[in-house]
């Protein structure tokens, strides 16, 4: 794994906002420096049709176009990843039941980061993170030696029942 932050960018160098197996949350530009130090939690309600598969999140700073970079720059901070079948503790593995929505919490690294006034705070949601974070097979099979692979098709909601979001350390001042 490389260490440090890097542009969101595929080896074709188009941006991975482009893809449709990204959901994507951003700010609006915003209107002051603003620091996150500290540990960030995610809470995701989803749904999967598989039995098991994985949910990652990335916390990315966004900079505007610039001179340097006239498509602006998307910088990965901090990122994880949770796996279905544990989502409730490592103790005890538990498949899920396709189309069931579920609540994943789950810990990115901690980070300290200045956001610029006139960047952006962009959440990015998917089910794979490869090659950082191992491929799930989604089959509900033994870990490493699963020989079948399965397309999981997942949903993620945020509404009133369902309140999926991301807890920042927003520091004063």
């Amino acid at each position: 794994m490389k260490p440090g932050a890097f542009d969101q960018r595929e080896k074709d160098m188009l941006p991975l906002i482009s893809r449709s197996d990204i959901l994507t949350f951003q700010t609006p530009p915003l209107a002051f420096e603003t620091e996150i130090t500290g540990p960030i939690e995610v809470h995701l309600w989803a749904s999967s049709s598989a039995v098991d598969t994985d949910f990652t999140a990335k916390l990315i700073d966004v900079y505007p176009p610039s001179d340097d970079y006239p498509d602006g720059l998307a910088v990965n901070l901090t990122d994880s990843i949770i796996r279905a079948r544990y989502r409730d503790g490592y103790e005890k593995s538990e498949l899920m039941s396709p189309g069931k929505p579920y609540a994943f919490v789950f810990q990115l690294y901690p980070t300290s980061n200045v956001f610029k006034k006139g960047h952006w705070i962009r959440l990015d949601i998917s089910s794979s993170n490869w090659p950082r974070f191992d491929v799930n097979p989604n089959t509900g099979g033994p870990l490493g030696l699963e020989q079948r692979y399965e397309i999981a098709h997942q949903a993620v909601y945020h509404d009133a029942n369902r309140p999926s979001h991301i807890v920042l350390p927003v520091q004063k001042g």
